[in-house]
């Protein structure tokens, strides 16, 4: 098979983490058949110093011809002066529009090895570790509701409007419900219905979603609630469907339950095969470039890849497997590593998660 990638590296660590990804994605396509063309471009932070926008049309075209897009990380304090619209984190939106990526999915997952760098007690995550995944709708909420800053009676004011209509949250459900049925068949809503109009109109269109999957469990938590639930008792979740803003922070902070957000992987999606796949973690300008960063949320993200935009399952579990084996072999980068590990920079992970993927 013959497959176009649009690459992002964007900033920071991006370019690290991103070659080390393309190097896996490169190496699975020797061993199974597959030929891929990468088009590089730009978008965030460098993007906005070459071009001055954060995401040119160039990038736009591209990934519109793409069968799938591969990101690493925008942003960095060199670019927090710049308006709204200007800043790197502007150009995620506007892709996400553009491609009308309005599905993220974020696992979270504590592999075996790692259960050390959980921070929760060993009786909370248990024998069987954490394996959830939070459906975050992307397209729609107070990120891209009308917004404004201005002087009223003399006093500097700003508002942001958390916007959702009944369409938005009725596909996001959907995604939702499939997934539960190949998973725990169990879907946990949340959001802020007892003081939240839009919540209120969220949980009725979920209920009414919920109908068509009578398999599937449904129950709803106030977003508070399930922030304290997610360290409490985090078992209890197998998927989590949310809005926009809620979403962004519960799965972060799903993140860092498993040890690292260095980990986690995430696939954005529209109504077709065409996703966007990025690690969940920010661009760590302070360790740009000094082979330090964490490259396999990167690749986990690339083997998301091989199964929602490629349909390749068996690629994308041996991508899964080969990190597995790397890590119970005891490698370790800096943000995961314990005593006991090998201590090995961005570009070694790659290499060896490679010779896995080649001996698997």
């Amino acid at each position: 098979m013959q497959y176009t990638v649009t690459v992002l590296p964007g900033d920071g660590i991006g370019p690290d983490i991103i070659r080390e990804a393309v190097q896996v994605v490169e190496r699975v396509g020797r061993k199974f058949g597959h030929h891929f063309t990468f088009e590089e471009r730009l978008i965030g932070g460098v993007a906005y110093d070459q071009t001055g926008e954060p995401l040119p049309q160039s990038t736009l075209n591209s990934a519109l011809h793409s069968d799938a897009v591969l990101l690493g990380a925008v942003g960095g304090p060199k670019w927090d002066g710049l308006k709204g619209e200007e800043r790197p984190e502007a150009a995620l939106l506007g892709i996400r529009k553009a491609l009308n990526l309005f599905a993220n999915i974020r696992p979270a997952k504590i592999y075996r090895s790692l259960r050390d760098a959980c921070p929760l007690r060993p009786d909370i995550i248990g024998e069987d570790g954490l394996d959830i995944v939070v459906i975050r709708e992307l397209t729609g909420g107070i990120y891209f509701g009308p917004r404004k800053r201005e002087i009223r009676d003399g006093v500097e004011m700003a508002y942001d409007t958390m916007l959702y209509n009944e369409n938005e949250i009725r596909r996001i459900a959907h995604v939702a419900f499939q997934s539960a049925r190949k998973r725990n068949h169990l879907v946990t809503n949340v959001d802020k219905a007892n003081v939240l109009e839009v919540s209120r109109l969220w949980r009725k269109v979920v209920m009414e979603v919920a109908k068509e999957y009578p398999d599937v469990t449904l129950n709803h938590l106030y977003v508070d609630n399930a922030a304290m639930q997610l360290v409490r008792d985090p078992k209890q979740f197998d998927v989590i469907v949310t809005g926009n803003c809620f979403g962004d922070i519960l799965s972060d902070e799903a993140s860092q339950i498993t040890g690292s957000i260095g980990m986690l992987p995430s696939a954005s999606m529209g109504e077709g095969a065409l996703g966007m796949f990025e690690p969940i973690h920010g661009s760590a300008p302070d360790i740009a470039g000094q082979d330090k960063a964490n490259p396999i949320a990167t690749i986990l993200s690339a083997a998301m890849m091989f199964t929602y935009s490629f349909g390749k399952l068996e690629e994308a579990a041996c991508i899964e497997k080969a990190v597995d084996e790397v890590l119970e072999a005891g490698y370790r980068t800096a943000d995961i590593w314990s005593e006991g590990c090998t201590l090995v920079g961005t570009r070694q992970m790659g290499q060896l998660i490679c010779e896995r993927i080649e001996a698997i």
